[in-house]
């Protein structure tokens, strides 16, 4: 069982990166917005679900929470800081929404022909606590990141990609996991339990971003085809004749 939740999260970490890559060349910046918006709710919905990884627990969510760094990065690169902070705002204002949403939805009564209430309390009755810590966790590693990237990208003078990729995410990584698991599950789960979530939730992290950083080079690789792109699209909108 371990093994094939091994062997498949390494499946479903390349998928995502892929499509993040794929989204990117087809929409450009927007892609990267839409990825961002969609992985932070679908990571924090995950994350109720806990797993063996490498022989420890783990939660779920953390192949595309982790690979938020990596769309926030793309943009600090190819598009700017500015771009960057938007992006982490845009996914902040999304996990919002579906907060307010999902929490509106389970004050309905229910009719006795429904099967979904039972499950959808159950996932998204934590979801207020996972949320803040998601949130608070979210804003400081990603600002720590994007300022990170930014700093090492002057530090190296535009050069080693791999060098401020890694360099900044570590840290941002570091600080989401410990906030996050704090906020998050202090009290919900043994302190045994707890020690090993946040263990394999920063080890799955520092994977993500280690197998990332190709798809980074990737991304970059015809950033500038993207770009001519968007400007196109842009004067088109403006004179559409």
């Amino acid at each position: 069982m371990e093994i094939f939740n091994i062997w498949f999260w390494f499946l479903f970490l390349f998928i995502d990166l892929g499509l993040a890559v794929l989204m990117y060349r087809l929409w450009g910046k927007k892609g990267l917005y839409i990825i961002i918006a969609a992985s932070i709710i679908v990571a924090n919905i995950q994350v109720v679900k806990t797993v063996q990884l490498f022989g420890l627990v783990a939660t779920l969510g953390n192949v595309l929470y982790g690979s938020l760094f990596f769309t926030t990065d793309v943009l600090s690169e190819v598009y700017g800081r500015k771009s960057a902070r938007r992006g982490v705002w845009l996914g902040f204002c999304a996990m919002i929404l579906m907060t307010i949403w999902m929490q509106l939805a389970l004050r309905f009564i229910p009719d006795a022909s429904d099967f979904a209430q039972g499950s959808m309390e159950t996932i998204f009755g934590l979801m207020p606590r996972i949320a803040a810590g998601s949130l608070i966790a979210y804003l400081l590693s990603q600002h720590h990141d994007v300022f990170a990237f930014h700093y090492w990208k002057a530090k190296t003078k535009g050069k080693y990609l791999w060098l401020r990729n890694c360099a900044s995410t570590t840290v941002s990584q570091a600080i989401d996991s410990v906030v996050f698991c704090a906020i998050a599950f202090i009290g919900v789960f043994p302190w045994a339990v707890l020690v090993e979530i946040l263990i394999t939730t920063y080890f799955l992290k520092f994977l993500v971003m280690l197998v990332d950083t190709p798809f980074i080079y990737w991304a970059r690789s015809f950033s500038k085809q993207v770009i001519v792109k968007e400007e196109e699209e842009i004067v088109v909108e403006i004179d559409p004749l």
